[in-house]
């Protein structure tokens, strides 16, 4: 059962940058792809970012295209979210998700019913 924890979250202004973090346990790391997500206020959860298994890349919802950067690191169990010029349309409970032997689709809409291991989220707030 593979665990999943985020951290980096907080009270940032327009402009400014922030780093999310999604630490796994409980799994091979290697076989998960990862994918962000977010939910705003008064809208569904929806997919932001999203790393496939092995090298076959990454994948960002048009929102966020040239704003954020997905990674991971395999060796060290974790991911990130580069988040940088932030918005205030970005504010909202960000969620780190794993699916197991995936490639991220190239369907943003589809990456939620294919995660299979959540984590609690945390709050990025982004205002002035």
């Amino acid at each position: 059962q593979l665990q999943l924890v985020e951290s980096g979250g907080g009270l940032v202004q327009p402009g400014e940058s922030l780093t999310l973090s999604c630490a796994a346990s409980g799994g091979t790391f290697e076989w998960f792809a990862i994918g962000w997500f977010r939910r705003v206020p008064g809208k569904d959860r929806e997919g932001v970012s999203c790393i496939s298994i092995g090298e076959r890349g990454t994948l960002h919802a048009d929102s966020v295209k040239g704003r954020f950067t997905i990674s991971r690191d395999n060796g060290k169990n974790s991911a990130a979210l580069q988040m940088n010029n932030l918005k205030p349309e970005d504010t909202g409970i960000y969620y780190c998700a794993a699916a197991e032997y995936y490639y991220c689709s190239d369907n943003v809409s589809n990456w939620e019913d294919d995660m299979d291991y959540w984590g609690k989220g945390t709050l990025v707030d982004v205002s002035s």
